[in-house]
């Protein structure tokens, strides 16, 4: 399931996250790591590039870093990972958990009400107008409810 809303990421947003002058450093920066300059970042890579920096380079520390990634790193991709962690977005995974504190069933929904009360009340308040943005195309179940999954991938990708 976590392979599917990774594959699911929409890597066009790391683009715009980015000015002309950050992506070109990026862009050598990848360079740098691709070592057989292939165009994918691969295990042997991350491996030859952790080895360079002195950090843990076991397997289960590059397979992490590949998973991440869910497949090969193309340079979308690694631009995708770097604005996440450069720019503090939390992933899917990471806002789905928070949700989770909140479901108290156990059943992979939220309140709808609660949930626009706590955009609009809580933290960095956002008015009702952005709150009905974030709604506009999500549909509330009978009992009010909505799969959070849904508003974590549009909080996420402003799908």
């Amino acid at each position: 399931m976590m392979a599917q809303k990774r594959s699911a990421r929409n890597n066009s947003n790391a683009f715009s996250i980015f000015d002309q002058k950050q992506i070109s450093e990026l862009k050598e920066a990848f360079s740098i790591f691709d070592h057989d300059q292939d165009g994918i970042i691969s295990r042997e890579d991350l491996k030859d590039m952790l080895n360079s920096l002195g950090q843990d380079s076991s397997d289960s520390v590059i397979s992490a870093m590949l998973a991440e990634a869910n497949g090969p790193i193309n340079f979308t991709m690694f631009l995708t990972m770097m604005s996440e962690k450069l720019v503090g977005i939390d992933s899917e995974h990471e806002i789905n958990n928070a949700f989770e504190a909140f479901d108290e069933e156990g059943n992979g929904l939220i309140s709808a009400k609660d949930f626009k009360e706590a955009l609009m009340y809580m933290g960095d308040r956002m008015s009702a107008s952005e709150v009905e943005l974030i709604f506009r195309d999500i549909k509330v179940d009978h009992n009010g409810n909505v799969p959070y999954s849904v508003l974590a991938q549009k909080l996420k990708n402003g799908q």
